[in-house]
């Protein structure tokens, strides 16, 4: 028999559709948590539960325990009864990526939340991104301009550097995100709303980003009335957005805010599914899960892109020692602190530069710039261990002659480390003011007032 005969055979063969696994069907309820039998699924799959007629809702898998298959819904299930349907769907998740999220609002599972239609995408990918080898990352080696004068001049940040923002609520977290954001240079900006207010995303949109600065950003946002699942989802998406231009060779911006609800949402889901708290009511995966997420952004391979990352990292009650803070701490290049206390003094950005570090710093600046940042750092650290001898006057001038230069610089320092929201200050400039203010002379140190070192700095051209 030729092999046209026998490929002849099959012509009249209806093609049929491979079936989906097994159907299941829902037998408990608790919380968000589904328990179905009857499904052949695996862990991290992705099914479709009938919650009334014609009304379906999806549902990803995040544990089984013998033939007991449990599900997490990613949006409202109301209305859904004892019984209902549950079909695996074909297929992984995919979500859509390309140039065509530029200038789009996004959930966690690629839906467009901003009214301006459907997302066009060059390609649906999975959420989980290739992993690099170690070895074959660039280096960090050239410093990025953030716009931020404390942040240029003390804790310069590189190119590919993955870094936190730890502070209380209210300490001014997502505006010094806003002002990065505003004042970064970066091919893409990426930002990801994690779990806040619903309210803070079309003000981020508006008062952060603005026109010009949406063009060229994608934003995530999944805010605190989504589901875990849905919060989990919109910061791996973000990520994964980062990934793909990183690939195309681009500089990526990453803001992420925060990275503690996205620890609260894998928190929700181990609880649910029966995994025992160990640290504080954290169960143990999500200290497993947090590095996995942090290490995707960074520099690619030599001759690519760079994600550079910020995460926000809400200390609860202000307490440095949260365990997702201490664990994110270990974990990231660098922390920035916002104080409380400098915030209630109307000092902002209210960024701790004794508490703060960038561990790419040494890296990636001169010898002069990180003689200089120390110098301020020791200075400023010299003050304040000894404020309340001065305050009360019980130091004598001449004492000490390293604190009678920090009660000298101490206004011109202030002035420096505060800016305003709508004020860009370049690196260049930032650094020369850095150098202005610690070679000042005691009787020129002395005269200077909050704002004339800052206007000083201004009136010199770059």
């Amino acid at each position: 028999m030729t092999l046209n005969e026998r490929l002849s055979k099959y012509l009249n063969i209806p093609y049929q559709a491979p079936r989906p696994g097994t159907e299941g069907q829902i037998t408990r309820m608790i919380g968000l948590t589904l328990e179905a039998i009857g499904l052949r699924v695996a862990l991290g799959d992705n099914c479709v539960v009938e919650v009334a007629p014609g009304v379906s809702a999806e549902a990803e898998v995040v544990g089984f325990a013998g033939d007991r298959i449990y599900l997490m819904p990613l949006e409202s299930i109301d209305g859904l009864s004892p019984g209902a349907r549950v079909v695996p769907r074909l297929g992984a998740s995919l979500v859509p990526v390309g140039p065509g999220l530029l200038g789009r609002v996004i959930d966690g599972i690629g839906r467009p939340l901003d009214g301006l239609g459907p997302v066009q995408a060059d390609a649906m990918v999975s959420l989980s991104g290739e992993t690099i080898n170690p070895l074959n990352r660039h280096p960090i080696e050239t410093t990025l301009d953030v716009g931020v004068r404390a942040i240029n001049g003390l804790l310069s940040v590189g190119r590919g550097q993955r870094l936190g923002l730890f502070a209380g609520s209210g300490v001014g977290k997502s505006v010094l995100l806003g002002m990065m954001t505003r004042f970064t240079e970066a091919d893409i900006t990426v930002v990801g709303l994690i779990g806040e207010r619903g309210r803070e995303v079309r003000e981020f949109i508006d008062q952060s980003l603005g026109q010009a600065g949406r063009q060229r950003s994608v934003v995530v946002a999944a805010p605190a009335d989504d589901s875990p699942l849905m919060r989990m989802r919109a910061a791996q998406l973000s990520t994964r957005i980062a990934e793909y231009f990183r690939a195309q060779g681009k500089n990526v911006l990453l803001l992420m805010d925060s990275l503690t609800r996205y620890a609260q949402a894998q928190r929700e889901i181990a609880l649910a599914v029966g995994e025992p708290p160990a640290t504080k009511g954290y169960p143990p995966s999500v200290f497993a899960k947090l590095p996995k997420l942090v290490e995707r952004a960074g520099n690619g391979e030599t001759g690519g892109g760079s994600v550079t990352a910020f995460y926000t990292v809400l200390t609860e009650g202000d307490d440095q020692q949260d365990p997702v803070a201490d664990s994110a701490r270990a974990i990231l290049d660098g922390h920035i602190v916002l104080s409380r206390d400098l915030a209630e003094q109307g000092h902002y950005p209210a960024i701790d530069i004794e508490a703060s570090i960038s561990r790419a710093m040494p890296q990636i600046v001169d010898p002069t710039h990180q003689q200089f940042a120390l110098q301020m750092k020791r200075t400023w650290a010299r003050y304040h261990q000894n404020e309340d001898l001065i305050s009360v006057g019980a130091y004598a001038r001449g004492t000490d002659a390293e604190i009678d230069r920090s009660i000298e610089l101490l206004p011109a320092m202030r002035a420096y480390l505060q800016q305003g929201m709508q004020e860009p200050m370049p690196m260049k400039r930032a650094i020369q003011e850095l150098v202005m203010i610690m070679q000042a002379k005691p009787e020129q140190a002395a005269q200077a007032q909050p704002q004339q070192a800052v206007a000083a700095g201004l009136r010199r051209k770059p």
